[in-house]
């Protein structure tokens, strides 16, 4: 996928740069986590696959340190390619239709991409292929459809608003090839591909400040889709905004479902 044939959430926009301070804000303890699990460390070989911010990518790098080399990766690299320097390597390059940035990594890890790749499938064998025997595959993904909801209580309107927006953002998804319930897939998937000890976990944000920056700068990224779609109007948006700014509504995101193993 190209930034130019539709990608619902453009790495380009002014409001792309806060959904990924809010990602690494409700996400990188999570991501952190696992990471330290499966043992990154000095001279280790990472692949970061669509990247779109600096949070993972920095703290590979200073866990790799000089002798390790981090290949970051996404079709937009400019918000987090300016001042790259070693052991980070930042590639223009889109996992769904290219052949590996290189070989005999110890680490391949992508958050929140492969739901929005429509060759979701090649992606992940490129992920493998470039794996080296024993190399460690970590892929992280929503699962939008497992818990659909930005309002789980809806008790009142401002929140039955905040559903009917968020149904729309999912089908702008859906239409765009999205697989709105890939995250429960990953445990499987990394199975059928033939890697061991394969593990799973997800992370489910009901409430908090960075829940309500994300839902703010989404809907400002999709709003002029939304009301070409004939999903929300100006107003609906409008008012929905002001309600998400008044910080009285618990705003939750997709579950995030991590799932882990390593190559044979």
């Amino acid at each position: 996928m190209t930034q130019s044939d539709g990608y619902l959430l453009d790495n380009r926009q002014n409001e792309a740069g806060q959904r990924f301070d809010a990602f690494a804000t409700l996400f990188d303890p999570t991501t952190f986590r696992h990471l330290e699990a499966v043992g990154v460390g000095p001279g280790w070989r990472c692949w970061e696959v669509g990247a779109g911010g600096t949070s993972v990518v920095s703290w590979l790098a200073r866990k790799v340190g000089p002798t390790g080399k981090v290949v970051a990766t996404d079709i937009d690299t400019s918000l987090f390619a300016v001042g790259a320097r070693p052991p980070l390597e930042v590639l223009v390059h889109d996992v769904g239709t290219e052949e590996p940035p290189g070989e005999d990594f110890d680490l391949v890890h992508a958050r929140l991409v492969l739901v929005h790749v429509p060759d979701r499938e090649r992606a992940l064998r490129s992920m493998i292929q470039a794996l080296r025997p024993g190399g460690s595959l970590l892929v992280e993904d929503a699962d939008p459809a497992l818990q659909p909801l930005i309002c789980p209580d809806e008790y009142g309107p401002e929140q039955r608003l905040a559903n009917q927006l968020r149904q729309g953002f999912r089908k702008l998804l859906a239409e765009r090839g999205a697989d709105l319930s890939y995250g429960r897939k990953l445990p499987r998937l990394l199975r059928e591909a033939g890697l061991k000890e394969v593990e799973a976990d997800a992370y489910f944000p009901v409430t908090s400040p960075a829940c309500t920056a994300l839902e703010a700068a989404t809907v400002r990224q999709i709003r002029a889709r939304l009301v070409a779609a004939e999903l929300a109007t100006d107003e609906e948006i409008d008012q929905h905004l002001a309600n998400v700014e008044a910080g009285s509504m618990d705003l939750a995101t997709a579950p995030m479902i991590s799932a882990w193993g390593r190559k044979a």
